[in-house]
């Protein structure tokens, strides 16, 4: 198989990842991975990180968070952005065992050659968010409709549909 994504340095934020060749809609590109932790263990471990405005933790499910700082790919450098052209998709496993729920990455329209891989991280913090937090957790995706924040709010809209989101610990 031949590559079809590779990490970069990015103009949105450090690194990003990128198409190496025209790639259609609805291709599932990459599994985001990294070490299972229960959230009880993300937290111990990442207490009071929500200041630093970065983050690998991805929400896998009520039981178990992805930490892609360790035995991470690079799925954990794709920036977010506001009008994102990919999305995560979260993959149950058949068995029912939730630490191999697994989170893909797939796009949601065709993608260039050259263009950067993007998705809507949902980072939902359990703190108040403040206009400090907002400012921390800033995006920079510099897309027209650009909502000036990673953070998602605390109230979600009627009938929105679950989906996989980065988690920032507090």
């Amino acid at each position: 198989m031949s590559r079809r994504i590779a990490a970069r340095r990015s103009p949105i934020h450090g690194n990003g990842v990128f198409a190496l060749v025209d790639i259609p809609k609805g291709v599932e590109l990459i599994e985001y991975r990294g070490k299972r932790l229960t959230h009880a263990q993300a937290d111990r471990l990442y207490a009071n990180t929500s200041d630093s405005g970065h983050t690998f933790l991805f929400t896998l499910n009520d039981k178990y968070v992805i930490d892609a700082t360790s035995e991470g790919n690079i799925a954990r450098w794709i920036n977010h952005s506001c009008t994102p052209n990919c999305r995560a998709l979260l993959e149950e496993d058949e068995g029912g065992d939730p630490r191999r729920d697994r989170v893909m990455i797939e796009t949601l329209r065709p993608l260039r050659a050259g263009e950067e891989l993007t998705y809507d991280y949902g980072i939902v913090l359990d703190e108040r968010l403040t206009p400090r937090l907002k400012a921390i957790w800033a995006c920079r995706c510099g897309a027209p409709r650009c909502c000036g924040t990673l953070l998602k709010p605390k109230r979600k809209p009627a009938g929105a549909a679950k989906q996989a989101g980065k988690r920032a610990r507090s």
